[in-house]
């Protein structure tokens, strides 16, 4: 019996993440820019319904990569070789995104289909011999089998949106089932492991990749204007809010955030974390798309839909950071809560403000709430 190990990865190896994996990221600033240009050129609830749509794919592309890189040995050159491929499929998918209707949607789920079953497929050939040849076998038999529903709604456009929405559903219930396949059982929690501190280091990276894409988007815009007195003030306060979301997000739960996916593991506890990590994404990319309508049209009011969106940004992710402190510390964590209640408030009235109102007030409940919540008085999480 041939047992590959050194395609695993050793106990021994940093957490921390590798240039490759850093390099992967990179993709996102694409996707992400995107996937906001695609918002703000249809600001209706189905305009939103298909951003989320092509952001679902996208994230779980990072997400199981994330999984492969923790699992697997950075120095190993075919893993390598297949992280670089991963990168180059969230680009194609990426340049497809804006024009998935009209024609480039084989692009689009082809290149999400190829990551998988290509990824999965080489892992499970590569550790013939090995008690773990079950894990990535089981990914291959799941990934092959969605990837028909892509398939089918990437070429059949009049059923695409149920198909791909049935393909990305049985694709998220993988890891829920334990990735149970004919012939190869249900995975066991030995085998679906993650080490915690270099998971929590990766959604950080990712994160910050969102606020720069935010950030990045609201100086081409800024940039685009006469620079005056309203549109710097414009420019300053959407500054400010990526600042604050930032803070917020790393203080202080990341602390306890990787002790708690190591022990209580990926079935439930590992993929609600990505969960609510792409649920504050979401919220960042609502946040970019809003920054370019308030920094170039500051004075606008009655304008639903970039109203609509400034909210919506703040009011995402204060919902997915409200969640993700819940499940580390098993309680709700007050000033986040009324932060999220004020801006859903503030929605109300929000139609009387011009848009740069609006957004200093979304502003202004962040500010509190990183004040609030950035004082050390949060008692360690019981049980992480």
């Amino acid at each position: 019996m041939r047992i590959r190990a050194p395609l695993l990865r050793q106990r021994d190896e940093p957490l921390s993440a590798s240039f490759l994996e850093l390099f992967f990221d990179l993709a996102f600033v694409l996707a992400l820019r995107q996937l906001s240009g695609v918002l703000l050129s249809d600001m209706t609830v189905a305009g939103a319904l298909n951003t989320i749509l092509l952001l679902l794919p996208l994230w779980w592309v990072w997400v199981v990569t994330t999984w492969f890189s923790d699992w697997y040995a950075r120095t190993n050159r075919r893993v390598r070789a297949l992280l670089i491929g991963s990168t180059l499929g969230v680009i194609l998918m990426s340049a497809a995104v804006p024009c998935v209707e009209e024609g480039q949607a084989v692009l689009f789920a082809g290149a999400y289909v190829a990551v998988h079953v290509s990824r999965s497929g080489f892992a499970a050939l590569a550790l013939r011999g090995h008690p773990l040849r079950r894990r990535p076998l089981r990914f291959f038999v799941w990934f092959s089998t969605s990837g028909v529903l892509w398939l089918v709604g990437a070429f059949w456009a009049a059923v695409r949106i149920p198909t791909w929405a049935a393909a990305f559903a049985l694709d998220y219930s993988g890891p829920l089932l334990g990735w149970r396949a004919p012939g190869l059982g249900r995975a066991g929690p030995e085998e679906l492991q993650l080490r915690g501190g270099h998971l929590t280091e990766r959604y950080q990276q990712i994160f910050i990749i969102a606020l720069g894409e935010l950030l990045f988007s609201a100086g081409l815009v800024y940039s685009r204007t006469d620079k005056d007195l309203l549109h710097s003030a414009a420019f300053l306060v959407v500054f400010a809010a990526t600042v604050l979301i930032g803070l917020s997000y790393v203080t202080p739960a990341g602390t306890y955030l990787g002790a708690a996916i190591e022990k209580r593991g990926l079935s439930r506890f590992g993929t609600l974390t990505a969960d609510l990590h792409l649920v504050m994404i979401a919220g960042v990319l609502a946040s970019s798309a809003a920054a370019e309508a308030v920094i170039a049209h500051p004075t606008e009011r009655g304008f639903g839909a970039a109203i609509a969106i400034t909210v919506a940004g703040p009011a995402l992710f204060l919902t997915g950071r409200l969640i993700l402190s819940a499940t580390i510390y098993r309680r709700l964590s007050w000033p986040r809560l009324i932060g999220l209640l004020a801006i859903l408030v503030a929605a109300v009235t929000a139609h009387w403000l011009p848009l740069i109102g609006v957004s200093v007030t979304t502003t202004g409940v962040l500010l509190v709430v990183a004040v609030v919540e950035n004082r050390p008085t949060q008692p360690h999480p019981t049980g992480s």
